[in-house]
């Protein structure tokens, strides 16, 4: 068997800046130091309101972190109240601060991460994935070389876990998590409502060729919360013999520090594990 050294991924999620709290940042930043994990995967929302102060203030956080990082844009990334922003450039402000690019990939031997943008212009805060998304994820996650980690990215969750956030759910997700399933995918990471759980997706669709689990992220920075949940990030750990695993990380006001409160694994069959 090929030797190599396993990854951790740091999936933050709806930072908004514009809204930070200084205290999970200086968390946030001993986390860092602390795992020096291979990626940092932030899954939208990364400005409150799109302003390019918000943006200036993330890419400076983002650059002291120092940690290989792919991100993708949220609804709150897109401005709500320029309207002529909106219609004409978008995405403007967010390519300014972090280039030219609005989806991507990252690989390592044991990992393979490929993230997608679903928000739209024309929608405020709802999502949806498209018939050509769908397939270009599939045809790179079908070129996955075996043991990686096959992790994919969107800002609105593929899956629920209250009736309140039926709507915040992403359309087209039924026919994307069928397709990325044939093709091997564990995981769909999202953020957007700032919930933090992790949910076998054959609950929701018993007919899935595999296990594909939908992995959401809290609001790592940002001062709304919600759910009595205090600010929250995941790490995501491959696995060779043992399967891969979601940790959640919550902050602790107290300590002033990011601890572990829950780990999930995220390979093998559910019935399996429990």
């Amino acid at each position: 068997m090929e030797h190599f050294t396993l990854s951790q991924v740091l999936h933050v999620s709806d930072p908004h800046f514009g809204t930070e709290r200084p205290l999970a940042m200086a968390a946030l930043e001993q986390l860092c130091r602390t795992l020096k994990p291979d990626l940092l995967l932030v899954t939208g929302d990364i400005t409150q309101r799109a302003r390019r102060e918000e943006f200036a203030a993330a890419r400076a956080f983002f650059d002291r972190l120092a940690v290989p990082r792919l991100l993708l844009p949220g609804n709150h990334d897109i401005p709500l109240f320029d309207v002529l922003s909106r219609v004409l450039r978008p995405y403007g402000r967010y390519l300014e601060a972090f280039g030219p690019a609005l989806e991507g990939e990252f690989e390592r031997e044991d990992l393979l991460v490929v993230t997608l943008k679903t928000t739209r212009r024309y929608r405020h805060t709802q999502g949806e994935i498209s018939a050509s998304q769908i397939e270009r994820a599939a045809a790179r996650m079908a070129q996955a070389r075996p043991g990686q980690l096959r992790l994919v990215a969107v800002h609105q969750p593929v899956a629920a876990v209250t009736p309140d956030d039926v709507d915040n759910l992403l359309r087209g997700r039924a026919r994307a998590v069928q397709r990325w399933a044939e093709v091997g995918v564990d995981a769909v990471l999202g953020g957007h409502i700032h919930l933090p759980y992790v949910l076998p997706l054959r609950q929701r669709w018993p007919a899935l060729s595999r296990e594909v689990w939908a992995v959401q992220a809290g609001t790592a920075l940002s001062h709304r919360l919600r759910g009595g949940i205090n600010n929250s990030v995941n790490v995501i750990r491959t696995g060779v013999s043992d399967p891969a695993v979601v940790e959640r990380w919550d902050l602790n006001d107290a300590s002033g520090q990011f601890e572990r409160v829950a780990v999930t694994p995220i390979g093998g069959d559910v019935a399996a594990q429990g």
